[in-house]
């Protein structure tokens, strides 16, 4: 992977999910593909708290910070001032 980013870490842990469901691989080669799902999972759950860290700024208000749960209804329609 030349830049990880959290998209192609997402697509690598989708390829491996999808090799592991196919039951093709040896033992050896699925817990080597195992090992390396885990290490993508951390990294994407580390991605996503920065990125939730993030909203939080952008959602303080006169020093205060206002959270607010994002619905995914919202469709990014929301006004978040």
């Amino acid at each position: 992977m030349a830049k990880k980013t959290f998209e192609t870490a997402l697509a690598k842990l989708e390829q491996i999910t999808s090799e592991l469901e196919s039951g093709e691989l040896s033992l050896d080669k699925s817990l080597k593909k195992f090992d390396e799902g885990i290490r993508l999972v951390q990294y994407c759950n580390e991605q996503l708290e920065q990125a939730r860290t993030r909203v939080e700024v952008l959602l303080t208000k006169n020093d205060q910070l206002e959270t607010r749960p994002l619905s995914t209804s919202d469709n990014g329609d929301q006004n978040l001032s």
